[in-house]
Order: C-alpha cells, then structure tokens, then sequence
C-alpha cells in the first residue's frame, strides 16, 4: 500500500505498531489487557517500548479476565469498567 494521497500519508502503514523502529512522538496510550489473554504478554511488552521511547501510556490489567471479555459480558461491572475507562483515557489526553 502506498499510503494516501494529497499528504495525509507519505509513507506505507506498516502493522503491528510494535515492530516499528521509533515510537517517539506518538500520542498518549491507554493499552487494557487481560489477565487470561494470548495477546496479555505482547500488550505490556507494547507499553514497555513506547514508555521507553518517551510516549506517556496507562497500563490496565484486569485480573480474572479472558480476552474479549467485555464484549462477552457487556453487563458484567468489570465490563462497563472497562468501557468507562476506555471513554475516561482519551478525554483525559485531549483535556490536559
């Protein structure tokens, strides 16, 4: 893929983001993981590249959690939790 045309992209996407060779300037992260998650391991190794390239990220681990929780049991509190942090993190990075 070339990217986008008229300078919104001048350069191919290249994923997953955790191979990239420079993190620095990106904005804030919030990054959830789950305790019972494949994907677990690789979230914090995530966190831990872009904390080292300077970018300011929060980390949530929710104990007792399988992947694809709060899809599964959108009701349950640990769910609506999750989602309110989701909600709570980039209002916060766009108001501070």
């Amino acid at each position: 893929m070339a990217g986008l045309r008229e300078g919104h992209l001048t350069r191919p996407l290249r994923l997953p983001p955790i191979r990239a060779t420079d993190l620095s300037g990106l904005p804030p992260a919030y990054i959830a993981v789950a305790e019972i998650d494949p994907l677990r391991d690789e979230g914090r190794n995530y966190v831990a590249l872009l904390s080292a390239a300077g970018v300011t990220t929060e980390l949530v681990q929710v104990p007792g959690a399988v992947h694809g929780f709060d899809l599964l049991f959108p009701s349950a509190r640990i769910s609506e939790r999750s989602l309110a942090n989701q909600v709570r993190a980039p209002n916060e990075a766009l108001h501070s």
